[in-house]
């Protein structure tokens, strides 16, 4: 049986991208955090300022037996706005860049091929995301894990924005979603 592996990946809102990974079929835990930064254990106000130099992120932990990190670098590619630097949507500033943070060489020559594959999908709108690491993760604040399924389902960003990240996936990845 094989064991469970992660990957790090930051699109904007980690609330978003959780939210998504968190429908993918062979995901088994989503955590949110912050990686790439300079300020050891930041706060959700201080990566917020844009001053830390952090990511708003998500470590996905999945079974490669169901997923392998190619889907879940494509997903994540294909769910979010790559193409945006520094931003999505109303979320403006290098805290929201599109990014992988490879954790060995396998992770990134991965990533690199998924950047190329989207490139190669998309003439004329490349991806600007980023490939950055080693760096440290650290996981976010406790009310920030799981907060589509509970308070973001009253949040009015997160029904603007989560809806068609969702119908996205569905989309795209059809037999990677939970039904």
């Amino acid at each position: 049986m094989a064991s469970s592996e992660q990957a790090i990946v930051a699109g904007g809102c980690f609330w978003c991208t959780e939210a998504v990974f968190r429908d993918v079929i062979g995901v088994e835990k989503v955590e949110s955090g912050y990686i790439g930064g300079t300020v050891a254990d930041p706060t959700y106000k201080q990566v917020c300022s844009g001053e830390t130099g952090h990511a708003e992120a998500v470590r996905v932990t999945y079974d490669p037996a169901a997923i392998s990190l190619a889907e879940i670098y494509d997903v994540f590619l294909g769910t979010h706005d790559p193409t945006q630097l520094n931003r999505q949507g109303n979320d403006v500033g290098t805290q929201y860049r599109s990014a992988i943070f490879p954790l060995d060489d396998g992770q990134r020559a991965e990533a690199e091929a998924a950047i190329a594959r989207w490139n190669a999908d998309h003439p004329g709108k490349e991806a600007v995301t980023t490939i950055e690491g080693p760096a440290e993760w650290y996981p976010a604040e406790d009310y920030h894990q799981e907060y589509w399924e509970g308070e973001g389902q009253r949040n009015p960003y997160c029904l603007a924005v989560i809806p068609p990240k969702l119908m996205k996936l569905r989309k795209s990845f059809a037999a990677k979603v939970r039904d």
